[in-house]
């Protein structure tokens, strides 16, 4: 007739899911074993023990697994995921820009504390170094590099490597909390100015673009002509310098040629321009006279006057 629902309590169901404690924290070059775990330090997740993976699982918690990272003795906090459980006992493995975001030192104390963090819509980014404008598609290698990742914490300093590089990124904002979780999610990225750069001067173009009439040289002295014959100086065998001052003659306006512009000029058109102006009245009058002469046509001269014989 009387039941009691002791264990059904919201109280004890809480505190039954939450998986906290604390561990040892050391930098992943410090992990024992033959291969390299340098991926670890591409992402966002650590290395636990094995022993975190059987309380976690008999704990009812939601997955993926997502943790709160804080130092208790600098009051910093971040975000993170796990990767593996092959962890010695009592110590997690970190990334080096997690540890610096913490300000922990290798071997100090870190709480491990499990949480469910809301799926992220926005996240926006500051670059550290001006560098990180010379990749070609920074939205792209963002992109790829977040797949290593399981959250984003508002604040933190993350590093990404890309072509043998190291970038540290400042994530400046995250929407709809401070801490989101980037497991398959549609999230909009945005970068903000990276740290220390400077947009390039832009000059005042004062200058307005020079008409057709002032693009022509004033004089026909400040036109680049080239090569004039005669124009330069003599020696004379004596030595002397008098009479040998050069004299170049003065240019008249026909001596200056001038391109005439095609104005019918038609794009993928080869026009080839000839000489098709009429001949001189002088030069038609000596082809025709050519034109009439006949040879050997002519009479002959004699030094004798031609007369009778007596």
């Amino acid at each position: 007739m009387f039941s009691f629902h002791v264990f059904d309590h919201p109280m004890s169901r809480g505190f039954q899911n939450r998986f906290s404690t604390q561990y040892r924290c050391y930098s992943v070059s410090m992990l024992a074993g033959p291969n390299d775990r340098s991926d670890v330090e591409k992402g966002g997740k650590i290395i636990m023990p094995p022993s975190a993976l059987d309380q976690l699982s008999r704990l009812n918690i939601t997955y993926p697994m997502l943790f709160k990272l804080t130092n208790k003795n600098s009051d910093r906090m971040t975000h993170c995921g796990v990767l593996e459980f092959v962890a010695d006992e009592g110590i997690c493995y970190l990334p080096h820009w997690m540890m610096q975001n913490l300000l922990l030192e290798e071997g100090g104390l870190v709480q491990v504390e499990s949480v469910n963090l809301m799926v992220a819509t926005y996240s926006k980014f500051q670059p550290q170094s001006p560098d990180f404008l010379d990749i070609t598609n920074p939205k792209a290698v963002l992109e790829n590099a977040l797949r290593n990742f399981a959250c984003l914490t508002t604040g933190d300093v993350v590093a990404i490597n890309y072509n043998e590089k190291i970038y540290e990124l400042r994530v400046m904002e995250t929407k709809p909390d401070k801490a989101v979780s980037i497991i398959e999610c549609d999230m909009n990225v945005d970068f903000d100015a990276p740290l220390g750069y400077k947009e390039p001067e832009r000059r005042p173009q004062h200058q307005e673009e020079p008409t057709e009439e002032e693009a022509d040289p004033p004089s026909y002295e400040d036109m680049d002509l080239g090569f004039r014959a005669f124009t330069g100086s003599g020696n004379r065998l004596d030595g002397k310098t008098k009479g040998i001052e050069p004299s170049p003659a003065p240019l008249g306006p026909s001596d200056i040629k001038r391109g005439i512009p095609n104005y019918e000029f038609k794009v993928g058109r080869i026009t080839f321009i000839r000489n098709s102006r009429p001949l001189p009245r002088k030069t038609l009058d000596d082809d025709d006279a050519m034109n009439r002469f006949i040879a050997f046509s002519g009479e002959g001269q004699s030094l004798r006057k031609k007369g009778r014989k007596p």
